[in-house]
């Protein structure tokens, strides 16, 4: 046999050899592998489920250090001195106050964990045992916007929860 013819059934062998094996892994595939194709998926899809939440943490930029302090006067003021979202916000960004920009004071407001109807019902006993204050005067006092700022359902809420 010449070289040529040699070297063309090497190549030729090589070439079979290859197309078998893409063949095999593609009938596999398709036909026993319909379990692992799922399970390679839902490890995938797992997968893709936790890398955005990791790709959007690092692609997210560093909260401004005004921002996370205007968060924890935000925290003080909700959960310490109970007091309304708006009345938190007017506070940060008061130049009596906390004199923070309006960014960070509504990134505050937003961020903040508050649970408004009951600030808005500690007000509320606080101005029934401090002043005897009727429930309709409490009620103006924690929706005026020159009192405390809640909303007319946090007041609601307040009032009707009153004597619980």
């Amino acid at each position: 046999m010449s070289k040529d013819n040699k070297n063309w059934f090497g190549r030729h062998k090589m070439l079979t050899v290859i197309l078998v094996l893409v063949a095999l892994v593609a009938i596999g595939g398709a036909a026993g592998g319909g379990k692992s194709t799922n399970s390679t998926t839902n490890s995938s899809s797992t997968a893709s489920k936790a890398e955005p939440a990791t790709t959007t943490e690092s692609k997210q930029p560093a909260v401004p250090a005004e921002y996370k302090s205007a968060l924890n006067q935000a925290n003080s003021y909700a959960n310490n001195l109970h007091m309304s979202k708006q009345g938190v916000y007017d506070q940060l960004v008061s130049p009596y106050g906390g004199k923070f920009s309006a960014e960070a004071a509504q990134y505050a407001v937003d961020n903040v964990r508050a649970d408004w109807n009951a600030n808005a019902l500690a007000k509320a006993k606080d101005y029934q045992s401090q002043q005897s204050l009727s429930p309709s005067a409490i009620h103006d006092q924690l929706t005026s916007a020159a009192g405390e700022k809640f909303t007319q359902a946090e007041a609601d809420y307040a009032i009707q929860h009153l004597n619980d």
